[in-house]
């Protein structure tokens, strides 16, 4: 009988804390319209168009940037793809070509993490269009503990990570990482 009242007072207490947290899903809201911005683990593909020896893939390294030949060390991180284009003309115009066209897109995504209560934990790559319910299935499932309501987001916004309780149906972005909890009962 102990146990029963024991068990009941945390369900309760649990319950109560999930209801008085402050609900960050907010900051998840992806809007559609919202550019794809860089970071350290995409792989870009540049086309500078005429100039096959530019024209490559290049990883944007754990600083932010990515190395070119002729003009070096370029800035990627927090960019979009059609702003790096921009820089990369710009470089390329002072002294290398008369006037280049680059093309800039993303040829593979930083990789998300699935932790916690799932069958793989781990690094992942990413897949357009995902949910935290495709990134749990993609690191082999849930563990017969694991809370299969909500996960536990972290993303990186405006430079600051957020971390929040989101359904499991929500989109997941590069970058983030997702943490399914132990359930209690």
């Amino acid at each position: 009988m102990r146990r029963i009242i024991v068990s009941i007072v945390i369900l309760a207490v649990s319950l109560l804390v999930s209801a008085c947290a402050p609900s960050y899903s907010a900051y998840f809201d992806s809007d559609p319209n919202v550019p794809y911005r860089l970071a350290s683990g995409d792989r870009l593909r540049v086309i500078v168009f005429g100039q096959d020896d530019l024209s490559n893939s290049y990883a944007v390294d754990g600083s932010g940037h990515i190395q070119m030949p002729l003009i070096g060390i370029v800035t990627a991180e927090g960019k979009t793809t059609a702003e790096l284009a921009r820089d990369i003309e710009i470089r390329l115009r002072n002294g290398f070509l008369r006037d280049p066209h680059v093309s800039v897109e993303v040829e593979a995504f930083r990789p998300f993490f699935v932790l916690g209560e799932v069958t793989t934990p781990g690094q992942y790559p990413y897949v357009n269009g995902m949910t935290a319910e495709t990134a749990v299935a993609i690191a082999g499932g849930f563990t017969p503990r694991a809370y299969k309501e909500s996960v536990e987001l972290t993303r990186t916004i405006d430079g600051r990570q957020v971390t929040g309780e989101v359904s499991i149906k929500h989109p997941i972005n590069p970058g983030d990482t997702i943490v399914v909890r132990e359930r209690w009962f």
